[in-house]
């Protein structure tokens, strides 16, 4: 391995060096995909009364580009720290291309439905639920396309941990490899419980308790505890095999 790599500020050692093809394609997809939720706000607005509607879907938008961006971030940063190029790491890849144009729809059926729940349809709700099937539909859709896209995650960091030797990862960095695996578990873990508290509502539940299956995702704001338990067992664990 050489020497030569570029310290980031995380630590890593940068392995990828240039942009290959695969994520320049990665990066062109998700670009894409951002697109996509552009273009299905609609037409562009041509009267006061329809650009003040359309800015009403801005908070939507806001999170369904902070959602996808976080999973571009990524698989960026993976890229950028272990430079993998083989077949298992293309597919990986490729799959999360196809996970992010599906996970679009869900998403901003979500993000729209939410401020359109909280501001009592001040915003634009931009999905139609009628019945509580629709709205457990949309939750459990949701939820396994981010679960699914957190899969992909872990296994990409998965695929780094097994080829650790010959990466020749430094304690700290297979201690790092470690808490994205965790992190990706735990994705899944809440999107799953999401899934499981969509089909536990009850057929009239209260304004609020409709919500529950999103709520779920703010156990999400305790991945930093978890991700220092495990950073802390996982540097055990390797100091004691003397890794």
């Amino acid at each position: 391995m050489n020497d030569a790599h570029r310290l980031r500020p995380d630590g890593f050692r940068e392995r990828g060096g240039e942009v290959t093809r695969l994520e320049a394609f990665v990066d062109a997809a998700f670009a894409f995909a951002l697109t996509m939720l552009v273009i299905s706000v609609g037409t562009i607005p041509d009267t006061p009364a329809k650009l003040i509607e359309a800015l009403k879907g801005t908070p939507a938008f806001a999170v369904c580009f902070l959602q996808i961006a976080t999973f571009w971030y990524e698989h960026m940063t993976w890229s950028r720290r272990y430079g993998l190029d083989d077949r298992r790491s293309i597919i990986l890849s490729l799959l999360l291309v196809f996970l992010v144009m599906v996970f679009i729809y869900p998403l901003k059926a979500v993000a729209s439905t939410f401020f359109g729940w909280i501001t009592g349809g001040w915003l634009p709700y931009g999905f139609d639920v009628k019945t509580m099937a629709d709205l457990r539909l949309m939750f459990i859709v949701y939820g396994l396309m981010f679960g699914s896209m957190s899969i992909v995650i872990g296994l990409l960091y998965l695929q780094a941990w097994r080829q650790r030797d010959a990466l020749e990862l430094s304690l700290d960095e297979r201690v790092e490899t470690i808490v994205r695996m965790g992190d990706g578990c735990m994705s899944i873990v809440v999107a799953l419980l999401s899934v499981v508290v969509a089909l536990a509502m009850p057929a009239r539940p209260s304004r609020w308790l409709m919500g529950g299956p999103g709520i779920v995702y703010a156990l999400m704001g305790f991945s930093g505890l978890v991700q220092t338990a495990i950073a802390r067992r996982a540097r055990e664990r390797l100091l004691a095999k003397g890794a």
